[in-house]
């Protein structure tokens, strides 16, 4: 049975036919934007605002006309790409719980788009907002577990965030130090050509981490700890015969590890610290006979206490429209090959 189509009405205020072309965007684009990637349809007349859709979406997509026109009011300038990240939550599945209300003038009340109890991460130079159900998650189990896997695609904040919640716990002297690993192992490249020892050559590979540092304290500052060793990278082999207490530890690409590297690093855990490993199961690097340390580990520790596992998709991607996209349609290709494999 499908779905009837409704209609729900909003009325912003106040009427500013400055915020108002911010909010709608050159030829409408922000709003055509929207109506694309939500299924609805909007039509406006100066602030009012109608939406045609099935119940969810309408809703989802009146909340978020309403939050981004509380953005203009900062003087905050709108952009396809603004659009997109809000979009992002938009469409989780959460936001359309909350009901527009339709009062005697035709206009429309609404609740705030974001979770007020959504676990933001504040840092001296910037707050980061977790965006949907998955990043939420994500966040809240690096602050309540000592040992956290985030698996998914490319552009899903898996690395963004954990470097966040790191600098944070340093901030705020919940650690002492930050550790941030990486396994030795590249997309088909070789590091031997590369100047320097093991640790030089794989300081390149690692460049992800160093911008999210630097965004959020400012290279000085990152440059200052490093050389205090209050913020320490490291190849992953560098990681064995150590006990690593009162640090925030980072292992990047742990697709890349094998078995044993992978059980390597999770005894190195010391007390007062806390490990996140993220990885990203479609882009394994190892040679063809070596299994992959991050799938190996959900398997075998899915039932241990103290440990969590957030998994990412398509969904949460957080870069370009088009990664989404091209993320599903790797996933669409690797599962028709399975199908036909004997």
């Amino acid at each position: 049975m499908n779905n009837p189509i409704l209609s729900v009405q909003l009325t912003l205020e106040p009427n500013d036919s400055r915020r108002l072309a911010q909010l709608c965007g050159p030829f409408d684009q922000h709003l055509r934007q929207i109506e694309s990637r939500l299924g609805v349809k909007i039509k406006n007349r100066g602030n009012r605002f109608q939406f045609d859709g099935i119940d969810d979406t309408i809703n989802a997509a009146s909340l978020l006309i309403e939050s981004l026109y509380l953005e203009t009011e900062k003087n905050i300038e709108l952009s396809p790409e603004y659009i997109h990240l809000h979009l992002q939550e938009a469409g989780m599945t959460e936001l359309t719980r909350s009901k527009s209300i339709i009062d005697g003038n035709g206009k429309a009340t609404t609740a705030q788009i974001y979770d007020s109890d959504k676990p933001g991460i504040q840092t001296r130079r910037k707050l980061i907002s977790p965006r949907g159900a998955n990043q939420q998650r994500y966040v809240a189990a690096m602050r309540n577990n000592d040992i956290n896997f985030g698996i998914g695609p490319a552009g899903t904040g898996k690395t963004w965030l954990a470097v966040a919640c790191a600098v944070e716990a340093l901030e705020q002297n919940r650690v002492d130090r930050i550790l941030l690993v990486r396994p030795a192992v590249e997309a088909g490249e070789k590091l031997g050509f590369l100047p320097g020892d093991l640790a030089q050559k794989i300081d390149p590979y690692l460049r992800p981490l160093y911008d999210a540092l630097y965004e959020m304290m400012g290279v000085d500052q990152v440059s200052k700890l490093i050389e205090r060793n209050t913020i320490e990278v490291a190849p992953l082999a560098f990681m064995r015969g150590r006990t690593l207490s009162n640090s925030f530890i980072i292992l990047d690409e742990s697709q890349n590890t094998t078995r044993e590297q992978m059980k390597m690093f999770l005894t190195r855990i010391g007390f007062n610290s806390t490990a996140v490993v993220t990885g990203d199961d479609t882009q394994i690097d190892l040679p063809r006979r070596q299994d992959s340390g991050l799938l190996h580990v959900e398997k075998v520790l899915k039932d241990v206490e103290g440990l969590t596992f957030t998994h990412f998709d398509s969904t949460d991607v957080v870069r370009h429209p088009l990664v989404k996209r091209i993320v599903d349609a790797y996933a669409k290709e690797q599962q028709a090959g399975s199908s036909k494999a004997p």
